[in-house]
């Protein structure tokens, strides 16, 4: 048996999904965005982290999901992806689990409305709760890498 992942689930739009947790650098409350010109939709801008600026970016937006207000629980999941620190706004961060890859199925080609090439997997936990497990590298594609390196405030 291979050995267990631990992954942070976290909801979005009525599913949940998970990054591992050692993608995971910190899961902050929501706190003011500013607005960077000429960027896309989904990336809703920048925050000041602790005196480091990180480009934030709205899961729902990049998944083409309906928009949603922020609510009490709604987060910002610090990630980091090939040395760049990004910020990602969630509905909910809820639990941390431990996950037996063997139970991670491939994608079907959309899930929710998302496209296959954002998601890792599938995994099946217990006989009733799927977790969609995302791929951080398409969910932040190369060029859009290169587009938020650039970005000054």
């Amino acid at each position: 048996m291979a050995e267990e992942i631990k992954v942070i689930v976290f909801g979005l739009a009525h599913e949940e999904y998970g990054i591992e947790v050692e993608k995971v650098r910190t899961i902050e409350r929501m706190m003011p965005i500013t607005r960077v010109p000429k960027t896309p939709s989904f990336i809703k801008g920048v925050i000041n982290l602790r005196g480091v600026v990180l480009p934030v970016i709205d899961l729902r937006g990049r998944f083409s999901l309906a928009e949603s207000e922020e609510t009490e629980s709604s987060r910002i999941i610090i990630v980091a992806v090939n040395d760049l620190e990004v910020g990602f706004i969630v509905d909910s961060a809820n639990d941390v689990i431990d996950i037996d890859p063997d139970s991670i199925d491939s994608p079907p080609e959309v899930v929710g409305g998302i496209k296959a090439k954002y998601l890792r997997g599938v995994a099946k936990i217990g006989d009733s709760r799927l977790l969609i497990m995302l791929n951080l590298s398409e969910v932040l594609n190369k060029s859009e890498i290169i587009q938020l390196e650039q970005q000054e405030v």
